[in-house]
């Protein structure tokens, strides 16, 4: 199972490295695959990036998603934005809040915005702190009020991102981003430079792992082998239908990456994921995983060079 990829913002409301569009960017996507059952020519796109156009069935080179067989077919053709509320209003470190999302049509705010269910949720919010050194992944659920919401409590004061991964029914993959201030005191920031390629936990350790040199435009095979006190992991439980969840997200915070691991028959210890990074720069790396029930999370850091 592969995952969804999303986004590079070129200004701050229109990311464009991505699968899922900006708060107020439209994605087109192809609808659900259908078996090739006629003759003649086909054509096969990623729903997460329309860019991609194949005329036999394969891999998305940017987020690893299969390729759907379209025929041309195109999506609703309406756009979308993500309303953001909390309660309070004003988020205070140590306080608990409700964060509350509203999809909807950039034309017809008043229109209800039914979501599909991608990887077992209909939103996937990823939280992190401006730094990037702090990282969360929720699921706000759906309310009588037309709403999403999910509780949160920062731990502490300062500046923090918000992304929100979701479908509406017939049509692609969008992502919300909103920037948010937390009251309170800030911790110290934490300033990444070098890569780090080893993580390693409190019982657990992990190594990322890239098939060829990070570099903008190269499409890479990334593996990520877990451990558990040195001994191999190979019984890794999914976590939303998958092995592993990885984000990457660019030290300005402005692209954003979400993918799924690739097709394996094994449970570990190697994990296997494949992308293609589109801007040269600092990037963080967070990946989950899932075993003995319990949700861990690894952080990796990367540096991407420019196409040669």
């Amino acid at each position: 199972m592969k995952f969804f990829s999303i986004l590079s913002l070129a200004a701050a409301t229109a990311l464009a490295f991505t699968s899922c569009s900006a708060d107020d960017k439209k994605a087109d996507a192809a609808p659900t695959a259908e078996a090739a059952t006629h003759s003649g020519a086909h054509t096969y796109t990623c729903s997460m990036h329309p860019e991609v156009v194949s005329d036999k069935p394969g891999d998305c080179p940017k987020c690893g998603m299969h390729l759907e067989h379209t025929d041309g077919a195109v999506s609703n053709g309406k756009t979308y934005r993500m309303a953001f509320s909390s309660a309070p209003a004003q988020l205070v470190a140590g306080q608990p809040a409700t964060l509350s999302f509203q999809p909807q049509e950039q034309d017809n705010t008043a229109a209800p915005v039914p979501l599909a269910v991608v990887h077992e949720k209909k939103m996937h919010l990823i939280i992190v702190s401006k730094d990037l050194s702090e990282f969360h992944h929720e699921h706000p659920e759906f309310k009588a009020t037309g709403r999403y919401d999910v509780p949160f409590t920062f731990k502490s004061g300062g500046d923090y991102v918000l992304f929100q991964d979701y479908q509406p029914e017939g049509a692609g993959h969008q992502l919300g981003r909103q920037a948010v201030r937390v009251a309170g005191s800030p911790k110290a920031p934490v300033k990444f430079s070098t890569d780090q390629l080893q993580w390693n936990g409190k019982e657990y350790q992990a190594t990322l792992g890239f098939s060829k040199p990070a570099q903008v435009g190269q499409p890479l095979q990334l593996a990520v082998t877990l451990s558990r006190n040195g001994q191999p992991l190979t019984d890794l439980e999914n976590y939303l239908g998958a092995l592993g969840h990885m984000v990457i997200i660019s030290q300005d915070t402005r692209q954003y990456l979400h993918v799924h691991p690739q097709d394996q028959a094994d449970k570990g210890p190697k994990v296997g994921f494949q992308t293609t990074f589109e801007q040269a720069g600092l990037y963080r790396v967070f990946l989950q995983f899932n075993h003995g029930g319990q949700i861990h999370t690894a952080d990796f850091t990367v540096n991407v060079a420019p196409a040669a």
